[in-house]
Order: structure tokens, then sequence, then C-alpha cells
């Protein structure tokens, strides 16, 4: 009985022991990637190196050892392919790998399909999604990251536009794609793209490169691979493209081989010096141990140098990724398992099997985290790795240095990432910073971004061909060659520039009137001139065509008019005031009058008698105060208040009547039936604009004045007939033509205020580099007042007497005091209030009996008419009643206390 419990002890032992060791003793992962390329061969010594650290750690994965197999893709597609499926026949519960972007695209779907991780430390297309492709983990950063730390760095040192050299491949595409993103987000764009097969030739790339200085953009933005990327620097080198005035922008190709190679042959460094290149920041802490014994790993082979870079980093953290999660698989009680996709048989591939648990071993992969060798390995969301940041290098001499970092959080920094992280701190876009470049020419003067297209072609610039007020530009009927103020300015801001800029002036117009400038505008707009030089109004619509340089002369729209010497006349006292002046003036001479008259007629004998005395004394009151003549005294206190301020308003009124009476009959006046843009448009005469000019569409869209309203001239003769005679009122158009017009006709005058805004500059093609140049120069031209100097040359000419001064209505208006008109106003009426106020008080005190009921009685009884009674009695009098009054009221009620006790 004994020995059968202690069998059936060893029996439940053995079957609960197997149930809960589900792990298997060695599980197996594949490795897929080039062994010939410069990431490969530091990839192969990483993992192995991974597996063998794994395997000697007794924490992880205890009685599981990882048998890694390798396949070498050769860098080609096909050869991948076939290493795959070979791959699923095996029972492999994860790949490393693929390593090229475009055999990641391929290779997904087969991890896709059978369920097994792929797990790619070097496949950086953007485009390789997390939803597309759930089996494919990357475990680098994604070029999205990159190419938004390149556009950064354009947008930072102000460039506009950049030219893409990459790789016709997904890979290539791609990432250039995602480029011209960035670039857009920062208004930057790229100008040029050139394409090169993967498998391109020496004489492909040098027919591609002599293009490009016809591009005008010097940013060149290199995404290649390796072999491919060396050519290119070699023949640029060759076709000295690497000098001054070049910027050559690398992906992180180039920092992989240069880490990977060192030292790099001299005669490959010298075909690169001064080129920008990213790696991927790595944590210098956390990668110590793996390069402290670097050398150890790499003796045997075959004395070939092999220096470890940020992709070997990478696949060394995927072997451990892979361990981890396959850690935390088996202690959830996951097994390795495989069944048969039946799927694939129609296509005899049923040796491939299907990782029954694939899903569940992926997840952990998505959520393990742990400080690797290249950083923090931990993803997000979308599943790339948490932290993306590049280091920034130079390259210079026999290596490269650090000029900056950046991340996804500081941007473009000069602190170290470690410190950022610690501190969790981030640069505004004000902030961004890097370190002092040596650019190609071996300088540290920053390129301006652009290079004077090399084709020996000249500038093709159009100018307007003007028939009047030729000063301004025209050609010269004697030489054919164009001259004017205009063309002095643009030649002397070409002088001021740092290089040489061949250019051709072409006339544009018939000669026999002047060009429509919208059409010149839209020339340039269609690269039919590469610019347009002369006086081109800086206006909205023309904007959204073409870019235009810093204003160099002010401008805006203006009034012309023929005017007339005024003629003084019988009535010319009169001119000074409008007509409503005059009536409002008159009205408050009376107002006050009377308010004065109600004030002082109970207290003043002055303003006391008879009524046709009374109506007399207060016209003449009235009217005598305008000239200070008013001999009534006011002895009241309401009243002298309300009259020192009335020949206040009379005193400011009286001296700018003066004022202007006598500049009406001693100056010159000049007169004009217009008074300004308002009055132009309530009329419906007929307006004038210059032949060529944008003020007819302006006055139309913008003032809503009727196009039939609107003549086309060529000449001022229109404005001398006048509307009546088949001409027009008056003439619209720019300041600078009108000024310079007016110093030699003084029959006409500008007619009230500048109603726009705007200035003359010079137009280009949107985004040409020139553009910004031009505006420096002219800014330039302006601060050592050459500018000026230019201008007196062309727009200097003896003009008309200071005494044609632009018109405007000099009458004065009854807004210029309507403020004193309201002080008046409001004291008149407050010296009333209180007034009456004290009158209705003592016209209640005066009627009212001291019984109440009585009171009441009596208060009903009084009319109005008692009222105006007792305010037309003298206050004298009043006061002399009341007092008797009391006195006889006093008598009565002492005979009424005397006779009381009689009655007893």
């Amino acid at each position: 009985m004994e020995t059968a419990k202690f069998v059936l002890l060893i029996l439940c032992f053995c079957f609960f022991s197997s149930g809960i060791s589900t792990r298997p003793t060695v599980v197996k992962i594949g490795a897929i990637f080039s062994f010939n390329s410069t990431i490969g061969r530091v990839a192969k010594v990483a993992i192995d190196a991974a597996v063998d650290d794994i395997n000697n750690d007794s924490s992880l994965l205890p009685g599981t050892n990882l048998l890694i197999q390798m396949q070498d893709s050769r860098c080609n597609g096909f050869t991948s392919i076939i290493q795959t499926i070979q791959f699923m026949k095996t029972e492999i519960a994860a790949v490393i790998g693929p390593q090229s972007s475009v055999n990641a695209h391929v290779l997904s779907h087969f991890a896709n399909e059978l369920q097994v991780p792929f797990l790619s430390f070097s496949a950086t297309d953007p485009t390789l999604s997390s939803l597309q492709f759930p089996f494919l983990v990357r475990t680098t950063y994604s070029d999205l990251f990159q190419m938004s730390a390149i556009a950064r760095m354009v947008h930072y040192y102000k460039w506009r536009k950049v030219v893409a050299i990459y790789s016709d491949d997904d890979y290539g595409r791609n990432g250039i794609a995602a480029l011209g993103d960035m670039l857009e987000e920062r208004l930057c764009r790229i100008s040029y793209k050139a394409a090169l097969s993967p498998g391109a030739t020496r004489t492909d790339i040098t027919n591609m490169l002599v293009r490009i200085p016809l591009m005008e953009s010097s940013i060149i933005v290199v995404h290649v691979n390796q072999d491919l990327g060396l050519t290119i620097f070699s023949t640029a080198h060759h076709l000295q493209m690497m000098s001054k005035g070049y910027v050559w922008i690398a992906t992180d190709w180039l920092s992989s081989f240069i880490d990977s190679s060192v030292p790099v042959e001299m005669e490959i460094m010298n075909s690169m010096q001064g080129v920008l290149t990213f790696r991927q920041h790595t944590l210098k802490s956390e990668k110590h141990g793996l390069v402290s014994r670097w050398r150890e790993l790499t003796k045997h082979r075959n004395n070939e140098v092999l220096q470890l870079n940020s992709y070997g980093l990478h696949a060394y953290d995927n072997v451990w990724l892979i361990a981890r999660a396959l850690e935390a698989f088996f202690r959830d009680n996951g097994t390795i398992s495989f069944s048969k996709d039946l799927s694939l048989h129609s296509f005899s591939l049923e040796a491939m099997t299907k990782f029954n648990e694939g899903q569940s071993l992926l997840n952990k992969m998505k959520t393990t985290e742990f400080d690797g060798v290249s950083g923090k390995i931990q993803f997000d969301s979308d599943g790339n790795l948490i932290h993306p940041a590049y280091d920034i290098l130079n390259v210079f001499g026999s290596g490269m240095r650090t000029v900056g970092f950046w991340s996804n959080t500081s941007g473009l920094s000069t602190t170290s990432l470690e410190t950022i992280y610690t501190n969790m701190t981030s640069n505004s876009s004000e902030n961004q910073n890097l370190y002092t470049v040596i650019w190609p020419g071996q300088t540290m003067i920053l390129p301006r971004g652009w290079l004077f297209p090399q084709n020996g072609k000249e500038l093709r610039i159009g100018v307007p061909n003007r028939v009047i007020l030729t000063e301004f530009v025209s050609k010269d009927p004697d030489t054919g060659k164009m001259r004017g103020y205009c063309i002095d300015v643009f030649t002397a801001a070409i002088d001021l520039l740092p290089y040489a800029v061949p250019y051709k002036l072409i006339p544009f117009g018939d000669g026999i009137q002047n060009p429509n400038y919208t059409d010149l505008v839209q020339k340039v707009a269609s690269n039919v001139f590469d610019a347009a030089v002369g006086d081109i109004t800086i206006e909205t619509n023309r904007t959204k065509l073409v870019d235009f340089t810093q204003p160099y002369i002010q401008s805006g729209l203006v009034i012309m008019a023929h005017t007339k010497k005024f003629q003084s006349y019988a009535w010319a006292f009169l001119q000074p005031f409008t007509v409503e002046m005059w009536c409002t003036t008159g009205a408050f001479l009376i107002f006050v009058g009377t308010v004065v008259w109600l004030l002082e007629h109970r207290v003043n004998d002055d303003f006391r008698g008879p009524p046709k005395k009374q109506c007399a004394t207060l016209v003449w009151f009235s009217f005598s105060t305008l000239f200070f003549a008013h001999r009534e005294k006011t002895v009241g206190t309401l009243g002298r208040a309300v009259l020192l301020i009335w020949l206040f308003v009379v005193l400011i009124i009286q001296s700018s009547y003066t004022a202007s009476l006598t500049s009406i009959l001693t100056v010159r006046q000049l007169f004009s039936p217009i008074t300004g843009i308002q009055g132009l448009i309530a009329s419906n005469e007929p307006i004038g604009v210059q032949v060529g000019s944008f003020a007819d569409k302006y006055l139309v869209q913008e003032l809503g004045i009727q196009k039939s309203r609107i003549k086309v001239l060529s000449s001022t003769v229109a404005l001398e007939f006048g509307p009546h005679k088949g001409g027009v009122a008056a003439i619209i158009d720019e300041r600078p033509y009108l000024e310079f017009f007016l110093k030699a006709h003084c029959q006409f005058s500008t007619i009230g205020s500048q109603f726009t805004n705007s200035g003359w500059g010079f137009a280009f093609p949107k985004d040409s580099p020139l553009t910004a140049d031009i505006s420096k120069a002219i800014i330039k031209l302006s601060e050592n007042g050459d500018l000026q100097r230019i201008h007196d040359k062309w727009l200097t000419r003896k003009g008309c007497s200071s005494e044609n001064k632009e018109m405007d209505s000099n009458q004065l208006q009854v807004s210029s005091f309507c403020g004193l008109f309201l002080l008046c106003g409001m004291a008149c009426f407050i010296a009333l209030l209180i007034h009456f106020s004290i009158i209705t008080i003592q016209f209640i005190r005066h009627y009212t009996p001291n019984d109440s009921i009585a009171a009441r009685n009596t208060i009903s009884r009084r009319s109005f008419q008692d009222f105006l009674s007792f305010f037309d009695e003298k206050d004298e009098s009043v006061k002399s009643r009341s007092k008797r009054l009391e006195l006889q009221n006093g008598g009565s009620n002492s005979d009424n206390e005397l006779s009381i006790p009689g009655e007893k």
C-alpha cells in the first residue's frame, strides 16, 4: 500500500513538472542581411556577440539557448526572398532583418502571412508602417525623423531651396518624399530632384551632376547607398563642386561608413571635406562595455579593420529584444509551435510553417522596455522607438567633428541630449543653435544657399518702354539702350552684389503708348522674362504671381485736377465759414442772449422794462457779444458764468474767422470744384488714368466706381478740356508721376490727400534667391545716400512757385468747433436748471399758507400764469412783500394768544 502511494506521488510530480516546464532547450532565430556590406559586416559580429552574451547569462532564458541561423542576402531582393522561404521551413521563431528598405517591403508580406516577427535594425523607409506591416518591428529610427532634422537645419540657416540626389528605389524615393513634406512645413522646398538607379555608373553620375549648377540652389542633399554616395562625392570633387558656395548634406549612410572604416583613405576623405552628415545618436555610457571589447570580437577577421557603428549597436539590441520578449512569453506559458499553412499548398510551399503563437510573441516585443547599448528600447503607439535623435557631424580632415544635435523634442542644440533628457528641457524655435561649420572650400562663412546658374546665359529682364514721363524709364532713341531713374537704381543694386550677374534689358511695349504692367508681371511668372525692372507698383494681385524686392520709392494714388486762382468778390467776407457754420453761430448768439436774459431779468434793471424794450435789448445784447460791445452789465452769478464761457467761444470763433479771411484776401488761392476722393466718387464726372496703370482696376474693384467713367489717357489734354468738353474732371495716378509732372505744369494741382499706400519694386519669379540679395542692396543704397542722389539726378527740376500747394477746402466747418458749442450749451442748460429750481422754491414758499390742507388747496388753484407773473416781478419786490406778510402773520398770532385767557 505504501509502495503504491509512493509511485503515484512520483507520477503526479512528473506530470505537473512537464506541464510547467514548457520552455524548449533551443529556440531558433534567423538573420538575413548582406554579409559584405559595411552595415552587414558590423551587424554579423554584433549579433554573434549578443547571442553568446545571452546564452552565458543564466538569469535570462534559463535552460534555453538561442540558436542563430544567418543567411547572406547579397544586397539582392531575389536572394532575400529565397533565403526567407528557406527560413520559414525550419521553424524560426523570429528573424533579424531584412537590412534594406527595399527587401523589407517584400519580406514583410511573408512575416504577415506566417506570423513570424521580423526585426529590422537598418530599414529606415518612412512608409514601412506598423499598420500595413504589423509583424515588421523596426528597431532603428525612421528616416522621417532624419528628414525632419535636415529640414530644421535648412530652415535654421535660412535657405529656401535644396537639390535632392537619391537612389531610385523605395529607400530613396520615400525618404526624399518625406524630406519634401518636412521642408514645406518650414516654407522651403526641393527645387530639383535627381534620381539615380542603384547601379548607376560614373558616367551617369557625371551627367546628373553637371545639371545641378544650372538649378540655382547650391544646397545638395544626398540620400543613397554607400557605394553610390562615395562615387557621387568623388565625381563632384573632380567637377570642382566641393568648392566654396556649395553645401553638401549626406544622410547617415556616410557617418556609418566613416565610423566603420576608420581610418578612411585620405583620397576618399579629401573628396568630401566640409560635408554635413547625420549619425543616429546612441548613449555613450550604455555602449561602453561593447565598445571596450569590440577589438577582441573582431581580431580574427583576416586583418580587416572593422569599427562599430550605430547600426551595429541596434543589431546587438535586436537579439536582446528577442531574448527578453521570449522570457516574458515563456513566463505566460507561451509555447513555440508551428503548423502547416494550407493556403500555401496550391503554390507548392507546403513546407513553410506558420508560427501559432507569433502574435503573442510580437505583442511581448512591442511592450518590452530595457536600456540597450544604443539607448532606451521602447516603442510608441506607432511602432517607432521613442526619443529619436541624431548627431550632426561635419567632415573635416581625416574624420568628423560634432557641430550639434537634433531630437524631436529639442530641435537643434549644442547641449548634449543626455543633459536634455535628464532635465526634460526643450528648445523653442528661437533658441536653435549649432557650432560653427567648416564648409566646402575650407571656409567658415555661411553659404547663401544658391549660385548664379553657370550656363553662360544672361538674365532676360523685361523693362517697360514708357512714352510719357520717360525720365522714370524708357528706351533711348539714339543708343537703343534702356535708361532712366529705375534703371540706375537697378544697376547700382547689381553692383553691390558680391557676385557677377549677367543680364540683358529687353524693352517691353510697342513704343507708341505705355505698356500694361500687369502683363509684364505675368510674363515673369510664366518665365518669359527672368525678372522685370521698372516703375512697377507692388500690388496685392501681383504678389500672388511674383516676388518683389524691397520698395525703392514710396508711392500711392492721388488726385490731380485743373485748378484756378480764387477771385475775390463782394461777398468774400462770408467765405471763411460754411453755411452750416454761419447758421450755427447765429443760432447760438440768439440762444445765449436768451439764456442771459432769463438769468438776469429778475435782478438786473438793464434786462427789464416794456416788452418792446426787452426784445430790443435781447437782440442787441446777443449780437453785440460777437464783438465784445455789449453795454448791459450782468449782476447774477449764473449769468456771469454763462457769459464768460460764451465770450471764450466767441474769441476762438472770431480769431479763426480773422485768420481765414486774411488768408483768402492776401494769399493766392487755388480753387477746384473737386475736394477729394469721396467727392469724386459721389459725382458722375469721368476720371482719367494713365495707360498701363493698375489704377483703373483699383477704382472699379475697390472703390466701386463704374467702369464707364474711367478713361485711359496718354496725355493731360483731356484734363485741360474738362468734363464738359469731352475730357475728364480729374486724373488719378501715382504720387511720383504727379509730383514730377506738376513741377512744370502749374495749372494743375493735387487734390486732397493720398488714399493708398504702396511702393515700386523689381519683380522676380517666386522663391528667386536674387529677390533677397537685391532687397539688401536697395537698403544699402538708401543708407549710403546713393538712392537719393539717383532720385535727384533724374526727378529734380525747377518747379512752380511755392504758392502752388495741395488744395483742400479751407472753409471752417461746424465740426471744428463742435466741442466749444457743446461746452457752451451744457453751461446754459445747467445754469437754467439751477435758476428755475430756485424760482420754483421761492414761488411755493411765497404762495403757500402755513396750514397744510390750505396749502394743497392753494397750490391746486395756482395757474402757470401766476408763476409767469411771479417770474416777471423783480426779486426785490418779492422779498419786500414776503417780509410784510411775515409781520402780519406774526401780529395776528399774538392777538390770538391774548384772547385765550378771556375765554375761561
